[in-house]
């Protein structure tokens, strides 16, 4: 077993996040060195130090703190003082047909009405440029108050990027519903010792749910197409038509 296997079994809420990483830098070096990309969304812009080939810009709209409004899971803190054009997602101030790629990674859940963002993004994105998108299929809240949505699946990817001039590329899971049930079975002590008056049982229920996650991670293994019922998230390659 691998030092990364053996990581993501500890600590399987560890997978979905380094899974969509290294899936997001693998397709910002396939892009052409001298290739405009903006960054929509984002944040503290984690994905520049993949992009130093590239004529990168970054957008957000600079609200998020990392405090918010307490609910959920948030930061703590949040440094968004380096981004270049701070506006709205659905009104980026630049001209049509701006950019050769956009990158816009977990982005899509934070903003009220998604779809308009894709829209947007379609209008800056040069024909056949490149758009590189992810958004989780099930999350828990986190940044609220700015957390409006999740369920982003392969259906809806498929209808509003074609409403709006694109042709999807391919459409990859990010773990599946066995990766997921482990991540939520890490979460289960924190959460009883977070919400109820029962906190006493955390260390129990650690030494109870190890040998579990275990077996689930095997099962994970070797199961067969249990992404099309539950994962992570989505990610998205599409093109500008």
């Amino acid at each position: 077993m691998s030092i990364k296997n053996i990581t993501f079994f500890l600590f399987p809420y560890l997978l979905n996040e380094q899974m969509r990483v290294e899936w997001v830098k693998r397709q910002l070096l396939k892009i052409q060195r001298g290739a405009s990309i903006l960054d929509v969304g984002a944040g503290e812009m984690r994905y520049r130090k993949f992009c130093l080939h590239l004529k990168y810009k970054s957008q957000d709209f600079n609200e998020y703190t990392g405090k918010g409004d307490g609910i959920g899971l948030q930061t703590g803190s949040w440094d968004t003082s380096k981004i270049d054009i701070v506006s709205d997602i659905v009104k980026i101030p630049v001209k049509n047909s701006s950019f050769d790629n956009i990158l816009c990674t977990e982005v899509l859940e934070h903003v009220p009405h998604p779809d308009m963002a894709i829209k947007e993004i379609s209008r800056i994105l040069r024909k056949r440029g490149r758009l590189i998108l992810t958004a989780p299929f099930a999350s828990q809240t986190h940044y609220s108050p700015y957390f409006f949505s999740t369920g982003f699946s392969i259906n809806w990817y498929k209808k509003v990027l074609g409403e709006n001039n694109f042709r999807v590329l391919k459409i990859e899971a990010n773990g599946n519903f066995f990766d997921y049930l482990n991540q939520e079975l890490c979460r289960f002590p924190v959460m009883i010792r977070k919400y109820s008056s029962l906190g006493w049982l955390s260390l129990l229920l650690y030494v109870l749910v190890v040998p579990l996650v275990f077996i689930i991670w095997i099962v994970s293994k070797i199961s067969a197409k249990s992404e099309k019922q539950l994962c992570f998230g989505y990610h998205v390659v599409a093109v500008k038509v």
